[in-house]
């Protein structure tokens, strides 16, 4: 299609939004390399947004104003802002439970105006903060929800609840029968998960599900997501206006504003190239002590040298931390740790690869 492979619009914030001025962030840019060019397309997309707004009936101005991007397929990207940004409402669109004023969302290439609502949401697993599960229904039959309008045979829906209560740490023996008043927040929460994954979709949109468990659970079920993502690779379309969430979450973030994209881009490139003092100020760029404890190994990551394979000695998980990583490093006094995987080796970190993911890019 035409639009195909060119840059988009930066869709810059509104007039008022400066980038000079304001002390930090001006003298921390100017010695920063230029920021690349508006983000392109991806040519793989699982889910693609041209020029989409919602204007809502009687409202002042609107909830979401030309957003353009691309979610890659089998990607995990935030939509990340303050409250009122159009994240959700963003979100809301894909699966036609809102619909867009303007502009076009497309699924794997089909406009979503193409398919029925019922048979697109059919196909789009959903995940919200007060997780949605029926109080009378058990967790098996929580979970079988979308197989059974899917209709499939009974053995096959059965197979798939057990399939995906031990997925996300749930026995099925122990779990199948409770209901979810029997239930901690947590646990609860896992259940949205594995019923959101039931009908096997490509596409999972997920809508703050963490935000109403408390600090310790939030975390560990975050730590289950990576591992789940890393195992299936669904396209998943994040809500959270937690920073560091999105930071240790995502593959991509989109920075949201009073409507608009203000960035699209990778945690550490947010962190070392924010767009503006906005950006800047919502991810704290300066602290990069902070920086490094947020983001994962794999960002700093080398193909893994000759020889190393065998050399555990010193060695990292990849969804470990840089800051975990320099810490190891500094203490061992080691050439590089090998980055592991399921006890594999799958690459190499060193003090200068870790530098280097601190530097602007091109």
């Amino acid at each position: 299609m035409e639009t195909e492979g060119k840059p988009l619009s930066p869709n810059p914030l509104p007039p008022g939004a400066v980038l000079q001025g304001g002390g930090g962030f001006s003298e921390w840019a100017r010695a920063r390399r230029a920021l690349r060019p508006p983000y392109p397309f991806a040519s793989m997309a699982g889910i693609r947004f041209e020029h989409v707004s919602k204007l809502f009936p009687g409202a002042a101005r609107a909830a979401v104003e030309d957003c353009s991007f691309a979610v890659a397929d089998g990607s995990f990207v935030v939509l990340l802002g303050p409250s009122g940004c159009g994240k959700t409402t963003l979100l809301k669109m894909v699966n036609r439970l809102v619909e867009p004023t303007a502009g076009t969302i497309y699924l794997q290439d089909t406009d979503i105006r193409q398919i029925r609502a019922t048979e697109l949401r059919r196909q789009i697993g959903y995940v919200i903060q007060q997780i949605g599960l029926f109080p009378h229904m058990t967790v098996a039959q929580n979970v079988s929800v979308v197989p059974n309008l899917l209709k499939w045979p009974a053995a096959k829906t059965q197979a798939r609840v057990d399939e995906l209560l031990a997925l996300v740490d749930l026995p099925p023996a122990e779990y199948r029968e409770r209901y979810p008043g029997q239930m901690s927040g947590g646990q609860r929460q896992r259940v949205g998960v594995a019923r959101a994954l039931a009908g096997d979709p490509q596409v999972i949109l997920m809508d703050e599900p963490f935000g109403a468990v408390d600090a310790i659970t939030r975390s560990g079920l975050q730590e289950e997501m990576l591992h789940l993502q890393r195992k299936l690779k669904k396209t998943i379309l994040f809500v959270t206006h937690d920073v560091e969430e999105a930071l240790r979450l995502a593959d991509k973030i989109v920075v949201m504003r009073a409507g608009r994209i203000v960035q699209y881009d990778t945690p550490f490139a947010i962190l070392s190239q924010p767009a503006n003092e906005f950006v800047y100020q919502l991810v704290g760029a300066d602290d990069m002590v902070r920086q490094l404890g947020l983001v994962r190994v794999e960002s700093a990551m080398l193909p893994l040298p000759a020889g190393a394979s065998a050399d555990l000695a010193h060695k990292i998980g990849r969804e470990d931390t840089l800051r975990q990583a320099l810490s190891l490093l500094l203490r061992s006094a080691a050439d590089g740790l090998a980055v592991v995987e399921n006890g594999v080796p799958v690459g190499w970190v060193t003090l200068e690869s870790i530098r280097r993911a601190g530097e602007a890019r091109e």
